[in-house]
């Protein structure tokens, strides 16, 4: 029998996470993304540093769950936050986490302007087609053909326009360091998205500016579907409107 006393633990909570429930649907995938993020800090030994600002959106709550400074930004304005933060303290390490909705909508100015500024910071773009949190309504990255309370015959491009590909958008611009696009359908890719996050901090570590990484990721309860189907629709359909790379990286060639 094996000796529990002599027994290892391989598997525990990140310090930059708090012992806390959180509220986020079953088989949504912003618990990862969070773990990856409080990983991301503690393997950097920053968290004493690090100030986080929260979204309105899904995310609004983040604040209760890392366990380290965040602020609560008004909606879409993250970037301009974050902006003020980094310039008055520039010994932090700064970071915004926002949604589809937050980010790509109301806050479409502020996020092209910051990285056209190539603003010294981290932004974690949580992309799950829809505005989750007030039902499930249309959103700037909702695909074609998605239905969704608004688009209940799926989206048009004749009527709704295409969808934004952020991680696209900021590959062209010349302040930004890293924008690469990310999901978390199997291990592999989850331990690539926890490489990509790491590595936006690790930029803004070294002042090499602006780094933008876009995780797509799943939103059951407004899809419609069961955890394990979304986690699919993701591989069979966002991946497909949305394809992973890095589309700009100041050490790497660009698109791959």
């Amino acid at each position: 029998m094996t000796d529990r006393a002599s027994m290892q633990r391989v598997f525990t909570r990140p310090e930059s996470l708090t012992d806390r429930e959180t509220h986020y649907c079953s088989g949504c995938q912003h618990g990862i993304i969070h773990r990856l993020v409080a990983e991301s800090i503690d393997e950097l030994s920053v968290r004493e540093k690090v100030v986080g600002v929260a979204p309105v959106g899904c995310a609004v709550l983040a604040y209760n769950y890392f366990n380290f400074d965040m602020m609560e930004a008004p909606h879409g304005r993250a970037p301009a936050v974050a902006t003020g933060l980094k310039r008055s303290l520039p010994d932090r390490v700064v970071f915004c986490y926002q949604g589809d909705g937050d980010l790509a909508a109301i806050g479409t100015a502020e996020i092209i302007h910051a990285a056209v500024r190539g603003e010294n910071l981290t932004v974690i773009f949580v992309n799950n087609a829809n505005y989750g949190m007030t039902g499930g309504q249309m959103a700037p990255t909702t695909l074609l053909g998605q239905k969704t309370r608004t688009s209940p015959r799926g989206r048009k491009p004749e009527v709704e326009g295409y969808p934004m590909k952020i991680a696209e958008m900021m590959g062209i611009i010349k302040g930004v360091a890293l924008s690469q696009r990310v999901a978390l359908t199997d291990i592999r890719l989850i331990k690539q998205a926890g490489s990509a996050i790491k590595k936006a901090f690790t930029n803004q570590m070294e002042g090499k500016g602006f780094s933008l990484v876009e995780v797509l990721s799943t939103c059951p309860t407004n899809w419609g579907m069961e955890p394990l189907e979304a986690v699919r629709w993701v591989e069979e359909e966002m991946v497909g409107q949305f394809p992973l790379g890095i589309f700009k990286d100041t050490e790497g060639s660009g698109n791959d």
